[in-house]
């Protein structure tokens, strides 16, 4: 009777083992199925084209820096960030340097490790070193791997033109435009180079002419002697862009656009710097200094400094980037509409032409690279690739439905209480709403003109001002050297001698002691080997004009 009992128990047993190893084999093979159709539908998304961010939208957190200090914007608790985060998974931690931007950018190579993403400016030295020292990872084979939706969205001239000699593509433009879209949006696009007079003030001088050096200096000398102070605060009769170790952008392209210098003669780039018209204007200015009209202000302030004077109002005269000073020019408004800047014709060459002012040019403003350290490159690419796509243009600037815009007369537009405090406020907007290009790292100018509202009355006319006056520049973008070659190392020592002579020039004595500065100047540029840097220069414009005729 035992006997029997253990037999029947031990054919129970074989029996359950029987019983649970088919369902391990039934659970096995299902788990195997959900698998496939899973790497199914990935791979299936991926061959359609498909946005790829949509495969995986859990929780992830990437570092992204911006090489620019004055950006101030966090990612999170407006309406743009989080709803591309609920949308995405993907939350952003914006890092920035505090203070020297080359310093910040240097110190993070040597230590041969990068944040996530990385936006910085196409012509920056940094750019280069990175790509050269293999810190951050190829978009195109990224793309292969990953997300062949990056080539769906992503314009092929841009990535053509950003393609280095090994073949890849390592950065993508914000503010691009090629040859072809300048052509078509030319009349719609602004440039950003402004000679701004405060409205008030430029009217009681009786709207002097300001295009000759000594209507220039007259203008500036009758602004002080009227309207000596500001608030009790001493007027600055002239504003320029902050003076950097290696020059002054006010005094350099922007200058010598206004007096339409050309870019290039008989088919050779022009030495901008040698013209009669450059140097008799550089002389103005020295002289506006020597009448006691620059202030020591422009010679340390750095923009964040500059916003605050501008938002008091005590510049007279600015030779400025006008989106520079857009928020300012808006509180200005708010609290006096006369009190704003206007944009008027500023220096100019003898014949009075009129300006030839950049507008974006197919480099764009920045480029973003994705880093070598990133730690996770498949959500990385998918989430760049929606921010490039159309549904990320208009997620970035327009925000979520029915909380920011809506669809009003057949075109998707702001809402009546997002555009008033976008054209009031737009310190504030950025912060609540964080739409209209407040994330600008990817933007697309040209798609976004789609959405984007009429500017606010005090921006409308600085706008406006520059349509007709610009030029496409392509082929003159990136062609000085940079990095650690021979011409790169040449083309930084001129640099850096120049950002050291330009205020000395404009601090000088004399007239003679002028001459002095800017010939010692063109006899150290020869010394450091500007012969090369020309050459380089050269090869560069004659490559650019080739891959743009492709």
């Amino acid at each position: 009777m035992q006997l029997k009992s253990i037999i029947k128990c031990l054919i129970l047993l074989l029996l359950l083992v029987t019983f649970l190893q088919g369902c391990d084999k039934n659970t096995k093979n299902e788990t195997a199925a959900i698998t496939s159709v899973k790497e199914d539908s990935h791979v299936q998304a991926l061959h359609e084209g498909e946005p790829g961010w949509k495969i995986d939208t859990s929780p992830i957190t990437f570092d992204w820096y911006v090489n620019f200090s004055w950006f101030e914007t966090d990612w999170g608790n407006n309406v743009v960030s989080d709803y591309i985060t609920d949308k995405t998974g993907v939350r952003v931690n914006f890092i920035t340097p505090t203070g020297n931007e080359n310093e910040k950018m240097n110190t993070m190579i040597a230590s041969g490790s990068l944040p996530d993403f990385i936006t910085i400016g196409w012509w920056e030295d940094g750019a280069k070193k990175m790509i050269d020292q293999e810190l951050v990872l190829p978009l195109d084979e990224l793309a292969e791997e990953y997300d062949p939706y990056f080539y769906k969205v992503t314009d092929d001239s841009k990535l053509e033109w950003y393609r280095q000699e090994d073949g890849h593509v390592y950065g993508y433009p914000n503010a691009s435009s090629s040859p072809e879209d300048f052509e078509r949006y030319k009349d719609l696009k602004p440039s950003n180079q402004t000679f701004l007079v405060r409205k008030d003030m430029y009217e009681a001088l009786g709207r002097p002419d300001m295009r000759t050096p000594e209507g220039f200096l007259n203008a500036l000398k009758e602004a002080k002697e009227q309207f000596p102070e500001v608030n009790g605060k001493p007027l600055i009769p002239l504003g320029l862009h902050e003076f950097t170790p290696v020059g002054n952008d006010s005094l350099e392209d922007y200058l010598q656009n206004f007096l339409a210098i050309p870019m290039k003669e008989d088919g050779k780039v022009y030495d901008r710097i040698t013209d009669p018209e450059y140097i008799k204007w550089l002389k103005t200015f020295r002289e506006a200094n020597e009448m006691g009209l620059l202030a020591k202000d422009i010679f340390i302030d750095k923009r964040a400094q500059m916003e605050e004077k501008i938002a008091e109002g005590r510049y007279f005269a600015m030779l400025y980037q006008r989106s520079d000073m857009a928020a300012q020019q808006q509180a200005l408004y708010a609290k006096d509409p006369d009190s704003v800047y206007i944009a008027v014709d500023g220096p100019a060459n003898l014949n009075l032409e009129a300006p030839t002012l950049p507008a974006d040019g197919i480099s764009g403003w920045t480029i973003t690279l994705i880093s070598k350290d990133v730690k996770d490159p498949e959500r990385a690419i998918r989430f760049l690739s929606y921010l490039v796509s159309e549904e990320g243009q208009k997620d970035t600037f327009l925000g979520k439905r029915g909380i920011t815009w809506e669809t009003r007369d057949g075109k998707e537009q702001f809402l009546p209480e997002v555009l008033s405090l976008l054209k009031s406020d737009r310190m504030t907007f950025d912060q609540k709403y964080g739409a209209a290009s407040t994330y600008w790292m990817l933007v697309d100018t040209n798609k976004t003109l789609e959405w984007a509202p009429l500017p606010a009355p005090p921006l409308k006319q600085l706008a406006d001002w520059t349509k007709g006056k610009t030029v496409n520049l392509s082929e003159f973008e990136g062609i000085d050297p940079t990095g650690t070659t021979k011409e790169g190392i040449a083309a930084n020592k001129i640099a850096e001698e120049w950002g050291r002579t330009l205020p000395m020039l404009l601090l000088a004595e004399s007239e003679e002691e002028f001459d002095r500065l800017f010939h010692s100047f063109l006899q150290k540029r020869e010394n450091y080997n500007f012969t090369i840097v020309r050459e380089y220069r050269q090869n560069s414009y004659e490559e650019n004009k080739r891959k743009l005729n492709d």
